[in-house]
Formats: structure tokens, sequence, C-alpha cells
């Protein structure tokens, strides 16, 4: 039905709440008057009247009865005059009574004879119908159907005098000028009612919605239940099965990772039935756009609740964007969860919701106000990606951006399936474009956009990382050969980043351009662009590494530098599947081999010239005699050397210990044995006593423990450790 056209002079000033939904969140007192007089004190003013109206009936009757005694009293006389008695009170019509008249009048209009009704008739009906709606109010069951599935008493009277007020407007033109003269009072009155009516319905529906004992679809899930300790990897959301029809029921609280019970309070059929009731009434009589606006502005209400549930709070994008990272940090998981869940589960909740309340003839009035919410409810969360991007990249961000990116990916799929219902009429959608469709097919744009406005802003947080290689080039060595600090942070940062290894690869496929100049030498057709760029990565390491060791003045501390680097590289590598998929084994096997390289310069640096210390060349034994002169300065350069690298080697640092242990082992398998030989040979040319402590100051067991002191990070001589 059409809305009712009711000359200005006779309509009852109408408040502008319908218009704009704004007002309507704005104003939570909800004062949605349509008419000047509220309905409530409209009733009263009936009621009284009516009491009033009794009374002075009642003192008339006692006046007529006071008369008709005191003729009595005068006898015959005063019979003979030929007055009549009183007639009896009169009694007024029911609303059943009423309402038969007035289906009557209805009924006639398409006839060849219609019927007239007049004005009092017209203003008993009314009445009868404020009287209907105040005696519904705190009535539970004012909006349940009657026997027989017939239509609540209520609404039938609303649709009647909805459909008079119709007629009566409409008389003017079936019969001319006089018809409209006749049902001015009437029109007036009636319309009056109506729209009075209408503000009745309207607070219900809004009341119905809202109330949280019987209205409240649980968006809202415990911030420290699984589901917000496990946000890489949230569990899917399934759908209650067996779920009745009339039921606005929710995902299980086990499939949304809720807490309990409590976590999935569904709308009660009966409470489905009656805002069906309602938005019958409402769309019956012409008021679709209020009721649209009063559904939306409560429902988004309710998300909104949800939303502060989660600890999901809404800010500008000049807030987020001047925010500090550590402020920032915490939003990012706030909003992962808050959106994984409206996303998974507030949405389906919604559009549940919509479908059954706008159930029948008014099911694409639903799907649109469903569509309109949902947009609404997700623009509102992807202005903060929006802001994200904006913000200035940087490095700890990009796991954060990673998670946005996998949401709203993760998302897109369910919009688009909403989508479909549009399109294809075995889901309820009659293939023809429609507001809903539009603003879904907005939402998807939107979603495509800002997706991919991540996924650029992630693939250009991960190659700044070349950036960050190359300005570290720092003159100053790290402290005995350690692993550098840019090592430990890279290969690090590079086993987190290789857990996000499909979304990169899929972000760096879709969202990445990279300079043709600057890409690394693959074939863009076949390789893994992502892979190549994380090689590349590994490669510049590399590179600043062999150029950081150079900084060391000793030759061999430049080869220990090396090998800890290398071996804490290998050791990320084979330790974390996801990155040792990526680099690939030909590439560890390389390093491998640059290890022991390193350690072979090691060794021939440091102990190489030690060796040439025990050995003889021909110039210790010279036609067979000993040359003690010489002997006794080989014994000084050895103690001299070991003293030296007991005091230098001693503070360098090894801090894995099983190559730690490979070094002493590898060492002492070459010195000490020759050690050992070379004092067989020619201890006893020193005298015993003071000559033999003074130039053999170590035994092979002293040689090896000073192996075993070596790369612990403690600078301690051996003359320090002999006492």
């Amino acid at each position: 039905m059409e809305r009712i056209p009711i000359p200005i002079a006779m309509l009852p000033q109408k408040s502008s709440s319908f218009s704009q939904a704004t007002v309507r969140e704005e104003k939570l007192g909800r004062n949605l008057s349509l008419g000047a007089i509220k309905l409530t004190e409209h009733i009263e003013r009936v009621k009284k009247d009516a009491e009033d109206a009794a009374a002075a009936d009642k003192n008339k009757d006692k006046d007529k009865d006071v008369a008709a005694g005191s003729g009595e009293g005068d006898g015959a006389d005063g019979a003979g005059d030929g007055e009549t008695p009183a007639p009896p009170p009169h009694e007024e019509p029911s609303l059943a009574e009423l309402s038969a008249e007035v289906d009557a009048f209805l009924a006639s209009r398409d006839g060849d004879a219609p019927l007239s009704i007049s004005e009092v008739t017209l203003d008993r009906f009314a009445s009868a119908v404020e009287v209907e709606i105040a005696q519904s109010e705190g009535d539970e069951d004012k909006w349940a159907p009657g026997e027989d599935g017939e239509q609540p008493p209520l609404l039938a009277a609303i649709r009647r005098i909805a459909t008079l007020a119709s007629a009566l407007t409409a008389s003017g033109g079936n019969n001319g000028a006089e018809g409209a003269v006749r049902y001015t009072i009437g029109v007036h009155r009636v319309t009056g009612v109506l729209h009075r009516a209408m503000t009745f319905v309207e607070d219900e529906f809004h009341a119905l919605l809202e109330d949280p004992l019987v209205a409240k679809i649980s968006h809202a899930a415990d911030p420290g239940s699984a589901s917000a300790k496990a946000m890489r990897r949230p569990p899917s959301f399934g759908h209650a099965a067996g779920a009745e029809q009339d039921r606005c029921v929710m995902p299980s609280s086990e499939g949304s990772g809720g807490g309990g019970a409590e976590a999935s309070q569904p709308f009660p059929a009966e409470t489905v039935e009656r805002l069906r009731a309602m938005v019958d009434a409402m769309v019956a009589v012409g008021y679709e756009t209020e009721c649209t606006q009063v559904f939306l502005v409560a429902r988004r209400n309710a998300l909104d609740t949800t939303l502060l549930s989660l600890g999901y709070e809404k800010a500008s994008i000049d807030d987020v964007v001047k925010m500090a990272w550590e402020g920032l940090e915490t939003e990012f998981g706030t909003w992962i969860k808050a959106f994984r869940h409206i996303v998974n589960v507030g949405l389906s909740a919604e559009h549940d919701l919509c479908a059954r309340v706008f159930a029948g003839s008014n099911t694409p009035l639903g799907r649109d106000i469903f569509a309109d919410l949902a947009r609404c409810a997700m623009l509102q969360m992807l202005n903060f990606t929006e802001a994200v991007a904006m913000t200035k990249r940087a490095a700890e961000k990009l796991f954060k951006v990673l998670d946005m990116y996998e949401a709203i990916r993760d998302g897109a799929p369910i919009v688009d399936a909403y989508l479909s219902s549009y399109e294809t009429p075995e889901n309820g959608g009659d293939g023809k474009s429609s507001s809903g469709a539009e603003a879904l097919a907005d939402l998807k744009s939107e979603l495509v956009s800002v997706r991919a406005r991540l996924g650029e802003s992630a693939a250009a947080i991960f190659c700044d990382l070349e950036s960050s290689i190359r300005a570290d080039a720092g003159k100053q060595p790290v402290p005995g050969g350690a692993v550098h600090p840019l090592t430990r942070y890279l290969m690090n940062y590079l086993k987190y980043v290789c857990e996000y290894k499909n979304t990169l690869e899929q972000v760096f496929r879709e969202h990445h351009r990279p300079d043709t100049d600057d890409a690394p030498g693959h074939d863009s057709e076949s390789s893994n662009p992502f892979a190549a760029q994380l090689m590349e990565v590994m490669e510049l390491l590399h590179d600043n590494l062999e150029a950081k060791s150079r900084l060391y003045k000793d030759l061999a501390l430049s080869s220990i530098f090396l090998m800890n680097n290398g071996r804490y590289m290998l050791q990320k590598i084979r330790g974390s599947p996801e990155i040792n998929a990526v680099v690939g084994e030909a590439w560890a096997r390389k390093r491998s081999t640059d290890l022991r390289q390193y350690h072979k310069n090691y060794q021939r640096e440091t102990w190489g010239r030690v060796l040439n210390v025990l050995r003889d060349d021909g110039g210790i034994t010279v036609k067979g005699h000993v040359q003690k002169t010489v002997l006794k300065e080989r014994f000084k350069q050895f103690n001299a050397a070991m003293d030296e690298i007991q005091r230098t080697q001693g503070a360098w640092v090894v801090s894995d210990e099983q190559l730690q242990s490979e070094l002493r082992v590898s060492i002492a398998a070459v010195i000490v044995p020759a050690y050992r030989s070379f004092l067989g040979r020619f201890a006893q040319h020193f005298t015993a006593g003071r000559q033999t402590e003074k130039y053999i100051k170590l035994s092979g067991e002293d040689l090896e423990g000073i192996i075993e002191e070596l790369f612990e990070g403690n600078a301690v001589s051996m003359t320090r450790r002999r006492n």
C-alpha cells in the first residue's frame, strides 16, 4: 500500500526522526512521534472523555428517574399528560461491530452502488482502534497470531484503519467535491489515529530489536577466549545444523571459538514472529522507509556494541596515522579479531535475522536491508586498513599487515556468496540489479581495493630489507668475532616471514611490480618472485658479512667471524622447514662449503705457524747433533705462541656449542700429537731441574687444557693459568 496522501492542514505534524538514521543513533531515547499528540496521552484523554460522558449520562438518568417518580406521585392525572418513559442508556458498539460496518463500506467501493459511512461511525471506529492499541500495551502476545493462524487482532485493526484512510482520501475523486467535503472530518480523525498507531508500532519494533533479553544476537566473544589466542589460523565458523526455520541461529560456540552458551543467544522464534508481524503492518500501510531505517539503526547499534565488546573502537584515519607503534600494534590484533568475527559470525547472524523477519513478499526488502547493514559495518572497519596503508612503512609492521591482508582475503568469498544470492533465482535472487546488490558490489570492490593496497604495502616493506642491509655499513667490528646483530635480526625476521610463505607468494604475484632493472635475474614466468626476493636478501646479507669480516686486522679472527655468522644462518635455515623450502638445499650446501673454507683459513693462520715451530726442518739437528741454541729458541717460540693464542683467542666467541667443539677437536687433533712427538724427541737434551722448567712449560695435558679453554670469551694468559 502506498503512503496515504493527506492534506497538509489535516495531517498531524510529523517529526523528522524517520528521515535521518543518524538522528536515531544520537537520540537513544527515540522520540519517534509522528503526531503532535503522544499516543498514550491521547488515549488517556479519550478514556477520560468517555468516563465523563458516562457520568453525565448517569446523572441524566437519575434526573429522569426522579421526574418519573414524581409523576407517579401525582396519581392518574399525571399519567394522563401523555409523557413517555425515558429510553434505556445507549451502548457504544464494539470494535468488531464497527469493523464489520467498515468492511461493508470498503467492500462496496468497487461496486455499482457504493455505501456511505457516517462521520459518527468513523469517529467511533477510530476511537475503538485507539482503545485497542492502548489496551495492548504491556501485552506480550499482542503480535501473536490468533486461532487457526489468523493475523493478530491488533495488526488486523491497524490494517483496517489504513485501508479505510486510503479509501476516504480517494473518495473525493470518486464522489466529486461533495464527497471530499463529506469526509473531511473523518479523514482527519482516521489518519491521525493511523499515524499515531504507526508510531506505536515503530516504538515496539525498535524496542524488540534492541531488547537485550529477547533480541540479543550474540556477536560478542570473550577477548580471552581461544579464538583470541589463535589469530594466525582461526578455526572455521560453521553454521548450526538443524536450526528451526524461524529461529535466528548463531554458529555454535564451539565453531566460533566463543565462550560457551552465553556467546550464542539467538532471537527466539516468538520474537521473530512478532517482528515479522510488525514489518507486515508497516509495509502494508506504506511505512517501508521507516521500517528500513528503524531496523538498520537498531542492528547497527547492535554491531557497534559487538565491536566494543571485542575491544575495537572506531578511530579516524588521522588518529591512526599519528598513533605510536606500541599503541598501533595492539590495535592491529583487536581489529583482526573483530573483523574475522564480524565476517564469519556477525554477518551470518544478521543475514539470518533479515531472512526470517523479512520473509515472504518482503524478502527483497530484507535482502537490501542486510546489504546496507553489511556495507556500513564493513566499510567502518576498512577505514582502519586505509589508515594503516598510509602510515610510514616499517619492517615490524609486515606481519600485522599480512594478518590484515589474510583476514580480508578470507572474508571476500563470504561477501561474494551473499552477492550471488542477488543474482541467482535459486538463492532467492531475481537476477536483476537492486540497491542491495549495488551495496554489496560496492563492498566487494572496496575489499578488492583495500586488499591490493595492503598487498602492495607488504611487498614494499619486504623489499625495503635490501635498503636496510645496504645501509648497515658500520666500521666497528663485533668484539670476539661473534654473530653480528644484523645476522640475528634478519635470520629471525626471515624465519617468521616464511611462516607467511603462501600469503607472500600470492602478494608478490598479484600486487608487486618489480623494477626490471633492479629485479633479481630470474625468469619471471617460471620463478617464484617472493623466493627470488628472499634469495636476493640472503645474498646481500652474505656480501655484507664478507665486507664486515675485512674490518678485522687478524685474519684468523676474520675467519671466526665468518664461521659464526655462516653457522648461525645455516642453523636458522635448517631449523625452519618454511625457510628451508624457499632457500633450497643447493644454497645450503654452498654455504656449508664456505664454512669449511673459513675453518681451513683459521687453522692455517693460527696453527700453521705453531706447527712450523715444532717441525724439524734441519735447523735443530745438524749432522746428527742437536743444536741446543736452536732448540731453546724453538721452545721459547712455542711457549710465546701458545701464550698469545690463549690470551687472544680465549676472548674470541664461538657461541654455537657444536661449532666450538668441532674447532677444538680439529685443533687438538693437529697440535697435540705434534707437540707430544716434539717433546719425545728433544726433552732429554735439557738438564733436569731449572733448565727444563725454563724451556718446557707445557705438557701434552696442559696443551689440551689450553685448547679446551679457547673461544669462551675469557682472556687468560698461560702464565696466569699456571699460577
